[in-house]
Order: structure tokens, then C-alpha cells, then sequence
């Protein structure tokens, strides 16, 4: 949509803020510099943990590849910066709240500081959207084919959609590329495409994802008319004045919203990356990042009464006559088939006193040496994502007091399993916050002129941004990813609707068509990215 871009250079629009502004000698020094030092951080974060853990590198292969998948996984994010948190500034740039290369260096900050205080749920939602039998082999060839694809496939949509200034969903992109990972996936292995996909948790992310927009737009609008019931201050409802800021009681309340949603979408979108990253340095370097070897000291007896309890109310093991590899293949086989038979249960009893006599014998997980940490890791990852499925298998019927000890023991394998580094976050946080500051004027014209056909009010625009604040924020609790870019852009088209502004259809179909194709285009991207690399390593 080149009249989305349009005017970003050249003569400024009557009307438009100034968009033009750079960030000046002093702020390309600074980006630059936060760019190199998150580089010397990570870099000696990785060493730091490397050391620590014993890993005696005998090859640089691993680096390499860990190297280049950091790289790719940090330019997501880099992209989704500036691509996603366009929204968040468009409104108070067009109120003339705060001026342009102010707003994007305030709104990079706050991401920064929602990824670093982000809780984590939704970096493990998004990855057990993945194939089980490729978590479980993230290191291999394959392992690596998949993270490749799905992260240059969300890339490519996201930069395709910035280019013609289209504010498409990077949390849709992502789920898309893990889709057509799955598929692919399951396709090559002689299954069913929709064998490869946990379609459960697709569909509770996706229901997520489809009714943030129609919240943003309904709730926005209603929120616009009360704001007219109850307060009747004509300035809030005129156009703003070329250049004039908003009276400082409104001014603040747009520059609350913009504050809360760039924060809420490093705290939701940045976990995105996270995930997936940690799932790059399970498979490069296991023995420092596979087990979280920072538990506290009371872990280990806290684990083992937690499988005790466990193991009580699945039943004796002798009863089963299982060994642990014949387990570990019938646990794995029922969390890629979801079908539960007479034997998940014995064979999940005894998976977890196989771990807890693993975990026993080296004392603590900091202890487990390098040959084992595999190992070890992915059968205390097979039994949480059984224990999670088993709460939602109506066959399965399990009581109360059992469902309780499970979901305890649960609590200890993902303490032990999913955790986020420090410098993992802080490498997320620059990312995103640095990407905010970049490529953001394309979807910031979008969508403060080309969504309704009036420019856009101070009311509307704190109406948009507080529905988006409070939308994110509470999937972010809920562990839901939801899209930034959907529930602004709808709250903004929903605010012209309510004060019968009239809305620019070209845009909304462009938005729409946008919107409907993302999936499809990131799953065919994927997928064929995925098919084309496991070719070529295969």
C-alpha cells in the first residue's frame, strides 16, 4: 500500500506532526553503543554460563550455529519493534502529545522494561505449540531446521506487511510459522498434517488473537461514547491544532496509555522470542542451559516428595512391568497422538520415579553432568507436557486429590525446565526497545491517517490506547499471546465509527486482507522454509 508510506519524506502534510526528526548525533551514538554493549553482555553471559557449567568445547560448530540463530532470533524481535510498536506511539504523535523521536525513544524504554519484568507464561505457551519429538531433539539437524524456518518465515511477512505500511500481527505471524513447522513436520513423517500441530492450544492462542480485535474496536467505541456523556470538554472532541499540545491533564493521560501499552507489549510480545531462544540454547549448549542449575537449595527435597505423591496415586510400577525407554516412547507417543489408553498412566508412573532417581543420584541439578542433561531434561519436559495434557483428557478422569499432586509435581519439573537467564532477557528487551526506535513511521501513518477520515482527536486517541493497555495487560496474566497492532488499530477505526468520523475502506479492506492472509502465508512460509532446510541437512 504505497499511500501508507506515502509522505513520510519530503513536505509535510498540513496537519501531520512532524515525523522527520532523527534522533540526532548524540542518539545514534547512544543506539549504537547499546548495541554494542548488548552484544559484549551477551557474549560474555554465554561464556559466563559456558564455564560455569564445565562445557569444554570441542568444536566451534555449535557457536557458530548458536551465533546465527541468536542473530536471527534477536532481528525478530528487532522487527517486531518497530513493526508492532508503531501503534503504540501513532495516537499520541497525532494528538501532539509528545513529538515523534521523543515519543519512540520514551515508548523503546518502556518496552525494555516490560520485557525485563515479563513473567515468562507466554514464552512457554508459544513453544509447546511446537512438535514434541522436535523439542526433544532441538539439537539435531532438524531441531535447527525448524527454529530457522519459522523465525526467517515470521521475518519475511512481518517485513513484506511494514513495507506497504500494513500493521499485521507479529503474534499471528509467529503462531503461523509454528503451524506450518508442525505440518511440515508431520507430513515427512508419513502423518496426517494435522497430526503435527497441538491444535488445543492453537486454538485457545488463536481465539485469543481473533477476539482482541473485536474488544479493541467494540470497547474503544463505547468508551469514546461515555467519555462524551461524562465529560464535556469540546477540546478533547476537536481536531488537534497543528503542533499545539493537549491540555496537561489529557496530554497525561495519552502519554499514561502510550506508556502502558509499549510496556505491555515487550511484557506479552517479547516472551515470544524468549522461548524460542531458550529452546536455541537447549540444543547448542545443553549442559549450562538445559536444567536450571540456579534452583534454590530446598529444591531437591521438594522434588522428590512432590514424585512421591506423584507416583502414589498412579499406581505401583511393578504392576506394569515398563522399563523407563518403553515409557518414555509411550509418554511421547501420547503427547504427539493425544490418545489416552489403560497403559499412559503405569507408564507415566514410572517415567517420573526414573527422573527422580536420576535427579537423586547426582544431588542436585547442578551436579548432572554433560552426558546425562539431555536426558534428563527431556524426560522431566515428557512428563509435564503429559500432566498438562492428562488435565484436559476427559478419559483420563482423574480425581481431584490426584489432579492436585500432579499439578504439584508439575510445579517442580517446570521450575527445573523453564526458566529465562537474566542476560536472555536483557538481550530480548534491547532488541525490542532498540527496534521501536527504527522503521516506525510507515505503520504510524497508517494508522493515525489512514484508518478514519478525520484526524484523530484526543479522546479518541486515549480511548484507543487505554483499551489496548488494558487488553494486553490482561492477556499478559493470563499467559495469552494477543496482537498489539490488532487491538490498537481496531480500538482507532472503533473510535471513528463511534463519533461517525467515517473510516478510509480502502485501508480497512487492505487491514482486513492483511489480517485473514498472515496465517495462511506464514504457514506456506514455514512449512516450505522448513521442508527446504531439513533438504538440505537431512
Amino acid at each position: 500500500m504505497s499511500g501508507a508510506a506515502s509522505g513520510v519524506g519530503g513536505s509535510k502534510p498540513a496537519g501531520r506532526p512532524d515525523l522527520d526528526r532523527g534522533l540526532g548525533r548524540v542518539g545514534m551514538i547512544a543506539f549504537v553503543g547499546a548495541i554494542a554493549a548488548a552484544v559484549a553482555y551477551v557474549a560474555w553471559s554465554i561464556y559466563s554460563d559456558a564455564a560455569a557449567s564445565g562445557v569444554q568445547p570441542t568444536t566451534y560448530l555449535p557457536f557458530v550455529l548458536l551465533f546465527v540463530a541468536l542473530l536471527i532470533a534477536l532481528g525478530f524481535e528487532f522487527v517486531n519493534g518497530f513493526h508492532d510498536t508503531a501503534n503504540a506511539v501513532a495516537t499520541v504523535i497525532y494528538t501532539n502529545a509528545m513529538p515523534a523521536h521523543a515519543a519512540v525513544v520514551w515508548s523503546g524504554f518502556f518496552n525494555f522494561l516490560g520485557v525485563l519484568l515479563s513473567s515468562g507464561a507466554v514464552a512457554f505457551g508459544i513453544v509447546s505449540l511446537l512438535p514434541v519429538e522436535l523439542i526433544l531433539k532441538v539439537g539435531s539437524n532438524a531441531g535447527f531446521a525448524m527454529v530457522f524456518a519459522l523465525l526467517i518465515a515470521a521475518i519475511v511477512w512481518n517485513l513484506a506487511t511494514w513495507w506497504f505500511g500494513l500493521p499485521s500481527s507479529s503474534s499471528h505471524t509467529l503462531i503461523g510459522s509454528i503451524i506450518g513447522v508442525g505440518v511440515a513436520n508431520a507430513l515427512l513423517h508419513g502423518k496426517s498434517g494435522t497430526s503435527g500441530v497441538d491444535w488445543g492450544k492453537a486454538t485457545e492462542i488463536g481465539q485469543a488473537l481473533l477476539l482482541s480485535p473485536l474488544i479493541g474496536f467494540g470497547v474503544a467505541a463505547l468508551l469514546l461514547l461515555a467519555m462524551k456523556v461524562l465529560v464535556r470538554n469540546r477540546a478533547l472532541y476537536a481536531e488537534p491544532k497543528d503542533g499545539v499540545p493537549p491540555p496537561w491533564w489529557i496530554r497525561g493521560l495519552l502519554i499514561f496509555t502510550c506508556t502502558g501499552v509499549s510496556f505491555a507489549h515487550g511484557s506479552n510480545d517479547g516472551q515470544k522470542g524468549m522461548g524460542l531462544i531458550m529452546l536455541i540454547l537447549i540444543g547448542t549448549v545443553p549442559t549450562a542451559y538445559a536444567l536450571n542449575r540456579a534452583v534454590p537449595d530446598r529444591y531437591m527435597a521438594e522434588f522428590h516428595a512432590n514424585t512421591l505423591a506423584a507416583a502414589g496415586v498412579l499406581g505401583a510400577p511393578a504392576a506394569s512391568g515398563t522399563t523407563p525407554a518403553q515409557a518414555r516412547e509411550a509418554i511421547t507417543r501420547y503427547i504427539a497422538d493425544r490418545k489416552f489408553t489403560p497403559a499412559t498412566l503405569p507408564a507415566l508412573g514410572v517415567l517420573i520415579r526414573d527422573v527422580d532417581t536420576q535427579v537423586s543420584e547426582y544431588g542436585s541439578l547442578a551436579k548432572v553432568p554433560a552426558a546425562a542433561v539431555g536426558n534428563i531434561r527431556n524426560d522431566m519436559y515428557l512428563a509435564s507436557e503429559a500432566i498438562r495434557w492428562l488435565g484436559k483428557d476427559k478419559k483420563a478422569a482423574l480425581p481431584e486429590a490426584s489432579t492436585k499432586a500432579l499439578t504439584a509435581y508439575k510445579g517442580s519439573l517446570d521450575a527445573g525446565t523453564r526458566f529465562i537467564p537474566t542476560w536472555v532477557k536483557v538481550a530480548v528487551a534491547v532488541a525490542l526497545g532498540l527496534g521501536t526506535m527504527v522503521g516506525w513511521k510507515r505503520i504510524v501513518v497508517t494508522v493515525g491517517e489512514k484508518i478514519g477520515k478525520s484526524h484523530l482527536t484526543y479522546a479518541q486517541g486515549a480511548s484507543a490506547e487505554l483499551v489496548a493497555m488494558g487488553t494486553i495487560a490482561g492477556a499478559d496474566m493470563l499467559g495469552l499471546p494477543v496482537s498489539t497492532t490488532h487491538v490498537l488499530s481496531s480500538g482507532v477505526a472503533g473510535t471513528m465509527a463511534a463519533n461517525r468520523s467515517g473510516l478510509q475502506m480502502g485501508t480497512i479492506r487492505n487491514l482486513l486482507m492483511a489480517w485473514v492472509l498472515t496465517l495462511p502465508a506464514s504457514i506456506l512460509l514455514s512449512g516450505g522454509l522448513y521442508l527446504l532446510f531439513h533438504a538440505l541437512v537431512g
